[in-house]
């Protein structure tokens, strides 16, 4: 068939609000002809990338190969049709010929056959006299028959909402995203090397919890219905259970899983997010950042190939060495607010100063100094650790033994953002029931993101732990080294329901 001449005009197919009917209607003929629209089996025995790759051994043995794939464009052409088939792997043209597959079985691909079809197709592999590489179809028949045309080939989806919505369409069309979700996977994958290849233990904690614990945060709350209880959707990726596998006698371990957060959405938050969290017994905070640094490097070379990023206008190079941030000098610095003499009528008269918007309910010292925090860390590109917090900031961190009002705590400053906390675990059980019972009581004055009295936790404490470091990362670091908003690197994130969605 090298004589073939392939069309230089592509006939792209118009979507009208009759296409779903007209697709309706040819897949009612299909089953009227005896021929199953939706069949569970195909006989592909290769990838259309197995053919590409060594091509001209194909096309000089002449061997039979059977592909399967998505139809991605039509063309007619006389006697001739052409189509572009796509699978997982890659992209090849189809060519039917009337006279080598057959009139009935051309006229039934004609007439039949749409734009997002997925068929299998037999035949040997040839190139055109324009240079096209190509498979010359002997057989055919349809595996998926769609009923909803593809969006226009050249633009895609282009309204932002849709993109999220439809995101499969948005995937199918658009290379980059779809580039995008394989760097997500080789960014945990290669995360998960990173910690197995240095003795760390992968293991797995519930999800649904009796008392929150591990974070400061809102909790998503649900009912079970088997035990008659409301439970929360954990807050963190196991913190306080992976501490009692300390407890329990393992050095290190990791679990890279989904953690929930009922709170406010923005480019940089989510509520329903993965993380990955690791505790190393016999380390403490200082270990600690030595660790993280090399995990940070690791999972950016390997992940984009590079350690220099462009991030929210700043340029980060994480190869160099990291700063140190003092909490209480930046904040002094930037703010003229000293948070170890302040008070709460001082932070919101600043805070009002500053035009710092902030949520009023259950509002108290501990977050006015965040609020604050949070303003100053926006000028700060890093790569760096912020160092020195107060202990009444940090209800789980072992006190300095320098100076038992700060905390010996970690937090990874990236492009004016927090991307990764760490810290000296607290396995002092008494100094922890204290902390708790403090939480205990901002809560009860309305702070709902302070932390639970956790019982059973201190409870596991008493029968000792040993001198700990761990460390929590979100997806934020992912998104933050694309430069995108962390909704826009979720594969599928969450939407308001349409107002039609039950129609």
């Amino acid at each position: 068939m090298s004589e073939i001449k392939v069309p230089p005009t592509p006939r792209l197919r118009r979507a009208s609000v009759s296409e779903r009917s007209d697709r309706i209607a040819k897949l009612e003929a299909l089953r009227k002809l005896g021929l199953d629209p939706y069949p569970a089996r195909t006989s592909r025995d290769h990838m259309i990338n197995d053919i590409l790759a060594t091509f001209k051994d194909f096309e000089a043995s002449k061997k039979l190969v059977t592909l399967a794939g998505r139809l991605r464009s039509l063309r007619a052409h006389g006697n001739l049709s052409f189509a572009d088939l796509e699978d997982d792997s890659g992209r090849l043209q189809l060519v039917f010929s009337k006279q080598e597959v057959g009139a009935d079985k051309y006229k039934l691909f004609e007439k039949y056959a749409d734009v997002g079809d997925f068929i299998e197709a037999r035949g040997t592999a040839f190139t055109t006299k324009a240079g096209q590489q190509s498979l010359a179809v002997s057989e055919w028949k349809i595996l998926t028959k769609a009923l909803r045309p593809l969006p226009d080939k050249w633009h895609g989806l282009e309204d932002k909402e849709e993109k999220l919505r439809r995101r499969y369409l948005d995937i199918l069309t658009n290379e980059e995203l779809k580039d995008l979700i394989k760097k997500r996977s080789r960014f945990w994958s290669s995360m998960r090397e990173f910690l197995i290849a240095r003795g760390f233990l992968e293991v797995e904690t519930p999800v649904l919890e009796t008392t929150t614990g591990g974070a400061d945060a809102r909790p998503f709350i649900t009912h079970h219905h088997a035990l008659d209880i409301d439970v929360y959707l954990r807050i963190s990726v196991g913190e306080l259970w992976q501490k009692r596998l300390m407890v329990a006698g393992f050095d290190k371990t990791f679990e890279i899983g989904r953690q929930f957060r009922n709170e406010g959405m923005s480019a940089e938050h989510l509520q329903d997010y993965t993380q990955m969290e690791f505790y190393w017994g016999y380390a403490d905070y200082t270990k600690g950042m030595e660790l993280v640094t090399e995990l940070y490097r690791h999972v950016a070379k390997e992940t984009f190939g590079k350690l220099n990023f462009e991030i929210n206008g700043f340029k980060v190079d994480l190869e160099k060495e990291w700063e140190v941030y003092d909490f209480t000098s930046i904040i002094k610095e930037k703010t003229k607010i000293d948070i170890t003499k302040t008070d709460l009528k001082e932070i919101e008269a600043t805070l009002k100063k500053l035009k710092i918007d902030y949520d009023q309910k259950g509002f108290n010292l501990t977050r006015g100094i965040d609020n604050l925090w949070k303003y100053c860390r926006k000028t700060l590109s890093g790569p760096g650790f912020l160092v020195n917090v107060p202990v009444v900031m940090e209800p789980l961190a072992k006190r300095q033994e320098a100076n038992p009002n700060f905390v010996q705590r970690f937090q990874v400053i990236i492009a004016g953002s927090e991307l990764g906390k760490g810290y000296s675990e607290l396995n002092d059980p008494i100094d922890q029931a204290g902390r708790f019972k403090d939480q205990q009581a901002l809560r009860e004055a309305g702070d709902d993101e302070a932390q639970m009295f956790d019982q059973d936790f201190v409870e596991a404490l008493e029968y000792g732990m040993p001198p700990t470091c761990g460390f929590g990362i979100s997806e934020r670091l992912f998104s933050f080294l694309c430069d995108k908003p962390i909704r826009e690197c979720q594969i599928f994130p969450l939407m308001r329901p349409r107002d039609d969605q039950t129609k």
